[in-house]
């Protein structure tokens, strides 16, 4: 089985690596959470994937941190528990991490944050009894060359991307259990990534990245009110508008996407990577024209945010 999107090449490193829990450094091995955890006990928490990129002085930064940020305060605000810590301290803690792990390239951090410990295993947020826990494990991670240039296959499932009074789409929650079973369904139908549809029918996103077509020199991703706010979908929108290209964010149908010129999906970890196949309709070959331009346009604006250091 190929795990195409976030496929990466193995480092050794990862077997030493410290992990932040609540501010204290742990060994790998020896880094643990409670089974009364909220997050453990009913995935109730929110997340962020985090990437790295070396600085000016040669120390990594993290790419959009601000951005990142924003968008777990705010699925914190949701789920109506206080952080513990102001984005200042939490910004420090991330980069002390970094720097304990002499870890300034080539790492992806999963940064992950829980309601705290619950005196018993039941639901009501009133049951917990310590502030949120805060996770942060940095991985020596980079996407293997394939996903850039070969692309991924797709596969539409049955899962849909349901409406905000249900389970709100826009919110970065643990609680992954739709997009799970998209995946699961896509991989047994020996696809990369699952295409997932809205309520409506029309295209939404995959479980794990943001989808994008191209059509007659536009691109057209979905309007948004179904998917999570991606970090990158919005900087490679920014970017495509930035650079003479009509960027929509509308409803369009899988009859669109089949006869599209180029696909691509976006997401942290590898940045833009073409989808050559969905449902066994071939899109491209590889790397198309737009998606190429796209890369490097992200790439450089990565530099750039790199480059202002921490």
């Amino acid at each position: 089985m190929r795990a195409m999107t976030h496929d990466y090449t193995p480092d050794p490193r990862n077997e030493r690596i410290l992990i932040d829990i609540n501010g204290e450094l742990f060994p790998r091995h020896e880094a643990k959470v409670s089974v009364f955890d909220s997050g453990f006990v009913l995935g109730d928490g929110v997340w962020e994937g985090l990437r790295v990129h070396p600085g000016p002085d040669g120390k990594g930064v993290i790419a959009f941190l601000d951005r990142h940020l924003k968008r777990l305060y705010d699925g914190a605000k949701t789920l109506d528990f206080e952080m513990a810590v102001t984005k200042q301290a939490l910004t420090k803690r991330l980069y002390d991490c970094l720097d304990a792990n002499a870890a300034h390239d080539g790492v992806h951090i999963r940064l992950m944050v829980t309601r705290g410990v619950k005196a018993t295993p039941y639901q009501d947020p009133r049951v917990t009894v310590t502030p949120p826990t805060i996770v942060i494990v940095p991985e020596f991670k980079t996407p293997v060359p394939e996903t850039a240039a070969r692309g991924a296959r797709l596969f539409t499932v049955h899962v849909r991307r349901g409406y905000p009074d249900v389970q709100d789409q826009k919110l970065n929650s643990h609680s992954k259990l739709n997009c799970i079973t998209a995946c699961i369904q896509a991989t047994k139908a020996g696809a990369d990534e699952a295409l997932m549809l809205d309520p409506h029918g029309f295209v939404a996103t995959c479980n794990s990245t943001h989808f994008f077509i191209v059509r007659d020199g536009e691109i057209w991703t979905s309007t948004g009110d179904y998917c999570l706010g991606g970090i990158t979908r919005s900087v490679v929108l920014e970017l495509a508008r930035e650079n003479g290209v009509i960027a929509r964010e509308k409803n369009f149908s899988l009859h669109d996407v089949y006869g599209a010129d180029e696909a691509f999906i976006t997401g942290t970890f590898a940045g833009v990577a073409p989808v050559t196949e969905v449902d066994g309709r071939a899109i491209s070959a590889g790397r198309g024209p737009m998606v190429e331009k796209l890369q490097q346009l992200y790439r450089t604006r990565v530099q750039m945010d790199a480059a202002r250091g921490r």
